[in-house]
């Protein structure tokens, strides 16, 4: 070896080399979740029960897999708990890390990775009616609710608040609520099941506004639910397929038309307030990047539809319903109602008429 290199190590000068310190690696203990927590405990933290993680587990555990078990690769329903447990806390990745044992950067990376997985099966639990068995079958069930037919959806919007994006798009993000957020605009059924989503407009957009550009209305515009209609609150334009209720209504018939699209349309607001319950996350704000604030309001709803489908009903007290939600004077300024669909309405009134 060279002389002049190793006196370097005899010298006595501390500045000619520097001892560099490499952290070791360490593998932190991860706890089995499953295990240690009884039934109750375990659907308080993960806001689902164990039997409905499993079965979800083998439709998304192919998805997680890694091919290898180097360097102590995380299991699949590891993946899964770390990203529930975001869900159910909106709280800091170190945070969420800490109770597994995962590292903080790790943990981004894995509910990034849950959030795709869920994403790509949501056709196979956000969709809606798709023949006419199952228009009929819609219809019924909200019919038992309070008499009003033809109906396939209630439709609304709720903000999803998030940390300011930044840059010059930053106030398109504000709502006007004074907080950025997401606009979100889900459908569902009698069921409280999300049968459409879209979450992808910042929150100063106007709900009709989402509506318009969605392809919801594309295909309610084509006709492809056999004439059935939506309900909308007053912040959305009349349509034939959309009805709204009236913002003064008159008569005895009137307010019953009035009293019947109240009450029907009101699972999009118990079904939002089940939801944010279910995953606070929706509702703490998120700080984290849009593209993954968009993944994990879709997500959620994946889950929000498979805790129903399995009678997961923990979760499902009414939360308190937003402010922004059903404001009968909140008339959209934009446009005005033509005669067709005055007429729709109308028939639906005068059919209210004969039920007095």
């Amino acid at each position: 070896m060279d002389q002049d290199f190793l006196d370097l190590f005899e010298s006595d000068d501390e500045e000619l080399f520097e001892v560099i310190y490499r952290r070791p690696n360490m593998i932190r203990p991860r706890i089995n979740n499953i295990d240690k927590w009884s039934d109750d405990e375990f659907r308080r933290r993960f806001r689902l029960s164990k039997p409905v993680v499993l079965e979800l587990l083998t439709h998304i555990e192919c998805r997680l897999q890694h091919r290898t078990n180097r360097n102590n690769a995380i299991a699949p329903i590891e993946q899964l708990l770390i990203t529930l447990r975001f869900f159910a806390t909106g709280s800091f990745y170190i945070a969420v890390g800490d109770l597994t044992g995962i590292h903080k950067t790790t943990v981004g990376k894995i509910i990034e990775r849950v959030c795709t997985s869920l994403i790509a099966i949501r056709e196979r639990y956000i969709y809606l009616p798709r023949n006419d068995n199952e228009i009929r079958q819609t219809q019924q069930k909200f019919y038992e609710i309070a008499r009003f037919p033809r109906i396939i959806g209630a439709l609304d919007c709720t903000h999803v608040k998030i940390q300011s994006p930044g840059g010059d798009s930053a106030e398109n993000f504000r709502c006007r609520k004074g907080y950025f957020s997401i606009n979100v605009q889900a459908v569902c059924n009698a069921s409280q099941i999300i049968t459409d989503i879209v979450a992808r407009w910042p929150g100063a957009s106007h709900d009709s506004t989402v509506f318009n550009n969605s392809s919801l209305h594309m295909r309610l515009e084509n006709n492809e639910f056999d004439h059935g209609i939506i309900l909308g609150d007053g912040g959305y334009p009349l349509r034939q397929y959309l009805i709204t209720p009236l913002a003064d209504p008159q008569t005895e018939a009137e307010r019953l038309f009035n009293e019947a699209q109240i009450r029907t349309r009101n699972v999009i607001e118990r079904t939002f307030g089940v939801w944010k319950r279910r995953f606070p996350v929706l509702s703490v704000g998120m700080r984290c990047k849009l593209h993954l604030v968009q993944q994990t309001i879709v997500a959620t709803a994946v889950l929000h539809n498979i805790a129903v489908l399995n009678n997961d009903i923990e979760f499902s007290e009414e939360g308190p319903i937003d402010e922004q939600d059903v404001v009968l004077g909140d008339v959209n300024p934009v446009e005005r109602n033509d005669v067709n669909n005055e007429q729709v309405r109308r028939d639906l009134i005068d059919y209210f008429g004969t039920l007095l």
